[in-house]
């Protein structure tokens, strides 16, 4: 055989390595492909180059710029895929913006969106199978149409525009039904708005949930696990209020769950001020009362639950404590022995339960102490200057009308009103009220009628 001349050989060499390289398109030429697949059918995407990084498995598109049937408009300064292009650890979108024309222009826009472990490079806009995680830095909504300000910025404000930026998000375990956790820091916002709230600004430092589900059902199938607000501020037309801190537990899976509100300020001067004329004397005689003049009401509470499994029966229990400052306190101790309805676990049935209907109450106790902080002792003044009586004249009237629920209702309701009374009039600080509830007894027949309670009960008054 005649040997093969060293042209013929590098030809048949060139060849052969090329052949498998045209068979098979690489991670740049899928990208490319797959971009244009996803935004085909909804308009046309011009993208400035694509690249392979030369040492790591990334594949890099730049300078995209997408229109859409309505003029809608996208620009991406990179869309970056790191590792393997079948099944990438992560998927990075730098230089995000969004047009979206209209009757006002919206505009968003990201620093950069990262998708972990993303079940491929390019997701289409149906795909069922959700990134890991989702993380998102610079992220700004502005110039809102009225239909965006009603479900980005909160219906409270109503129609309007406005601004909405975060610093950073993050979530985690994402699918149409559920999220597993979602956080975010650095929110701030700006609304003009007819709605409940009116046109103000609101920011909130931080805020985290955990098991988030129904998000395809209503408003009214949607649960949350856990919630946690921190330095929350509102400025609007109609509310002026501060929040230092919110704690929600939802979940009592663990027998447990409770709801912490720390340091919420109302700033009730500057509301009052932005009121309506003729609703302002109204509202500043309320202040007054409230606040003994400052104008300034702070709210903190606590409210835990738990429940313990006994045999065939399940135990209550509760507390509540509300401190309004300068105003009142009130404390709430539940501790109620019940059975739930056949077949039904005490976690799943406390957390949908929406009725009382199947529950009987086999005992239990129920105390409750009212404390005046300054409210109790404000209330005969304005009460009385209301009536154009004296505060005497009003104590009076007031002590006989206790004696007039007690001969309707019993001794007991009597010493309810009557220790009120003795509150206002400096004579006693505190209102305690002990409850021993009857066994054997349905407790939505109970709370049905309220007023035959003082008969079917036992029932302490004490005032000090």
């Amino acid at each position: 055989m005649r040997p093969m001349p060293w042209q013929a050989a590098l030809a048949a060499l060139t060849l052969s390595i090329s052949l498998p390289a045209l068979a098979e398109p690489g991670p740049a030429e899928r990208l490319e492909a797959d971009l244009r697949a996803l935004f085909a059918a909804e308009g046309s995407l011009e993208i400035g180059e694509v690249s392979e990084a030369l040492i790591r498995d990334r594949v890099t598109a730049r300078a995209l710029h997408f229109v859409g049937p309505e003029g809608q408009q996208l620009w991406l300064d990179r869309y970056v895929v790191s590792g393997d292009y079948d099944s990438p650890d992560e998927v990075r979108i730098e230089g995000v913006r969004l047009e979206i024309p209209g009757r006002e222009k919206a505009q968003l826009s990201a620093g950069t969106l990262v998708l972990d472990d993303p079940t491929r490079a390019v997701l289409p806009l149906h795909e069922e199978s959700w990134p890991e995680g989702l993380r998102i830095a610079g992220l700004e909504v502005e110039a809102l149409a009225a239909e965006f300000a009603g479900q980005d910025l909160g219906e409270e404000f109503g129609e309007g525009h406005g601004r909405l930026s975060v610093e950073r998000l993050q979530a985690t375990g994402l699918s149409r039904e559920a999220i597993d956790s979602l956080e975010l820091s650095g929110l701030e916002g700006q609304a003009e708005g007819d709605g409940e709230l009116g046109s103000g600004t609101f920011s909130l430092a931080f805020a985290r949930m955990e098991g988030l589900r129904g998000l395809q059902g209503g408003e009214d199938e949607h649960e949350l696990d856990r919630l946690e607000l921190r330095d929350l501020a509102i400025d609007s037309d109609r509310l002026v209020a501060t929040l230092a801190g919110l704690e929600v537990d939802g979940d009592l899976q663990d027998g447990e769950g409770g709801v912490r509100l720390e340091a919420l300020e109302l700033d009730l001067a500057r509301m009052i001020a932005l009121a309506p004329q003729e609703e302002r004397t109204q509202l500043r005689m309320a202040s007054n009362v409230l606040t003994g003049g400052s104008g300034m009401l702070r709210l903190d509470a606590v409210s835990t639950g738990r429940w313990e499994a006994e045999g065939d029966a399940t135990r209550l229990l509760g507390e509540v404590d509300v401190t309004a400052e300068e105003a009142f306190g009130w404390v709430l101790d539940i501790d109620l022995p019940v059975r739930l309805p056949e077949g039904v676990e005490p976690a799943t049935y406390l957390a949908e339960m929406e009725s009382l209907e199947g529950v009987t109450l086999l005992g239990g106790r129920v105390d409750a102490t009212l404390s005046d902080l300054g409210l109790f002792g404000r209330l005969p003044a304005v009460m009385a200057a209301s009536q154009g009586i004296s505060e005497a004249v009003f104590l009076e009237q007031a002590r006989t009308q206790a004696r007039g629920f007690g001969m309707m209702l019993g001794p007991e309701v009597e010493a309810i009103f009557t220790g009120l009374v003795a509150m206002m009039a400096g004579e006693a600080r505190e209102l305690s009220l002990q409850l021993t509830l009857p066994a054997d007894s349905e407790l939505e027949a109970l709370s049905a009628d309220p007023l035959a309670l003082p008969e079917r009960l036992e029932m302490r008054v004490e005032t000090r």
